[in-house]
């Protein structure tokens, strides 16, 4: 299974990048997409000594991001740039497989605002992020380099008393944070990774949402909200086979099958998550979570021109887990972990959320991700992280008995003679390092940002004399300017 997002990919290029903060010896130094608790400059104790900051009125605006100049080298020709295709690494039996690639980019730049304010009882927080990891013309490193700008976080927060309330573009409550239940890119657990599309093991998306949160007190958070649905089948052909004699009718009622961006979703996914965050031992922080999920797919077919349409729906849902503990002052652990009955979107798109039965009916797939890992921060200005994350998709198919099927042909996803780009399982571990050279609150910081992975992926069907895995190493070395 390809992965969902994917640099300068025709279905879809939603991927992310990496936020260094200049913070204090207590906080991490960076985070990746969210990582750390304190993930921006203006988000750390030295925010309000920004030269960037202004206000209007009782407003503050506070503009941040940074400048990347990145390498990256993979073993294998995977086709990416910053964001690797974890679903379509090559195999050693393709002439990609014995192809080495190598990038130099600064498409992982970022530009940021935050704007905050107090209304009466109200606290209100304004985030919007961009960076350049659009979907780039064919020819983009041909001569200009020109990368798209594009819509990552635009969201709205307001807390009054006990309740929180946010709304536009945000992480889903299906990504896990580091502390309570907030949108602020600084509060998620992603990683230090600085891989455009996470780390294996990791789940999550970006898409709009509203939600509705409870604080009790200091210590626990619970809410619900909704985020947008998306009937997703996998990411390209070969990698779900409908029934033949529905092929043209399914084919846009997914995506990405026919690379489409307007599936009819029959609703909304519903998500609730509960918090629980506690200091203890001279303040080393303690954060659990869990999280659940509601989805639904519909299909409607019609089996001959003379006869009625015919709707069909399943429901499906999903439950997960996280931590995150600090052992001892500055060491880390942390983990998750999230399996569904139609959730493979939201596993960076390494598994499809449902297949198409011989009768037109849609049955879910069963998957899931898990990762653990390890932080360190030696010192103020170093920083170490390992983990180890895999993803496992289970396999969904039937004979296809519809009009015009091949003989002994099968539907679904993971079937006998499917293609090897219906994986089983991917895994990956990693080993990070972060080392900050220089910063100051008035001038911002320049931060080296390492990252070593090993990729492995594990078809469900495997010819004859066709190898059984595939593998890459890859590691990216970023020098990044911080903005103040």
């Amino acid at each position: 299974m390809a992965s969902r997002i994917l640099d300068n990919s025709a279905a879809m290029s939603d991927v992310s990048g990496l936020l260094i903060a200049v913070c204090p010896k207590t906080t991490p130094l960076h985070t990746t997409r969210a990582a750390s608790p304190i993930a921006t400059q203006q988000e750390s104790p030295q925010a309000k000594e920004s030269p960037l900051s202004f206000r209007i009125g009782g407003t503050e605006f506070t503009p941040g991001g940074f400048i990347d100049f990145e390498n990256v080298f993979r073993t294998t020709n995977s086709g990416s740039i910053i964001t690797t295709n974890f679903g379509l690494i090559p195999f050693s039996n393709t002439t990609q497989g014995h192809l080495t690639e190598n990038r130099l980019t600064a498409q992982f730049s970022r530009l940021n605002l935050k704007v905050t304010g107090k209304y009466g009882a109200n606290d209100v927080t304004a985030y919007a992020e961009m960076d350049f990891n659009g979907n780039d013309a064919g020819n983009v490193f041909v001569t200009a380099n020109s990368h798209t700008f594009r819509e990552r976080l635009a969201w709205v927060d307001l807390k009054r008393k006990k309740w929180e309330f946010m709304g536009g573009q945000s992480w889903s409550w299906i990504t896990p944070n580091r502390r309570g239940l907030g949108p602020v890119p600084s509060d998620l657990a992603v990683t230090y990774d600085e891989d455009g599309n996470a780390q294996v093991g990791i789940p999550y998306t970006r898409a709009s949402q509203f939600r509705a949160v409870y604080h009790p007190n200091e210590r626990w958070a619970a809410g619900i909200g909704i985020e947008n649905a998306e009937q997703f089948a996998g990411s390209g052909a070969g990698e779900i086979t409908f029934p033949n004699a529905f092929i043209n009718q399914l084919g846009t009622q997914f995506d990405p099958i026919n690379a489409n961006n307007t599936t009819p979703n029959v609703m909304p996914d519903v998500l609730s998550k509960i918090a629980y965050d506690s200091d203890f031992a001279g303040g080393r922080h303690f954060h659990a979570e869990l999280v659940g999920m509601v989805t639904a797919i519909k299909t409607t077919i019609q089996p001959s021109p003379a006869a009625a349409f015919q709707t069909k729906s399943a429901v499906g849902g999903g439950f997960g887990g996280a931590f995150n503990v600090e052992l001892v002052r500055n060491f880390r652990l942390l983990a998750n972990a999230f399996y569904s009955d139609g959730g493979g979107r939201y596993l960076i798109g390494l598994s499809p959320n449902a297949v198409v039965r011989p009768d037109g009916a849609p049955s879910l797939v069963h998957s899931g991700v898990g990762l653990i890992g390890l932080e360190y921060q030696p010192t103020p200005k170093t920083q170490f992280g390992a983990y180890y994350g895999a993803v496992y998709a289970q396999r969904n198919f039937a004979l296809d008995t519809t009009a015009g099927a091949k003989p002994n042909s099968f539907v679904g996803f993971g079937g006998p003679g499917s293609a090897n780009s219906n994986n089983r399982t991917i895994q990956e571990p990693t080993f990070d390092w972060t080392q900050t050279f220089w910063r100051h609150p008035q001038y911002g910081a320049v931060v080296l940002i390492t990252q070593t992975s090993y990729l492995t992926r594990s078809p469900w069907f495997v010819a004859i004399g066709q190898p059984k895995n595939a593998h890459l190493t890859m590691v990216y070395t970023s020098l990044r300017y911080v903005l103040p």
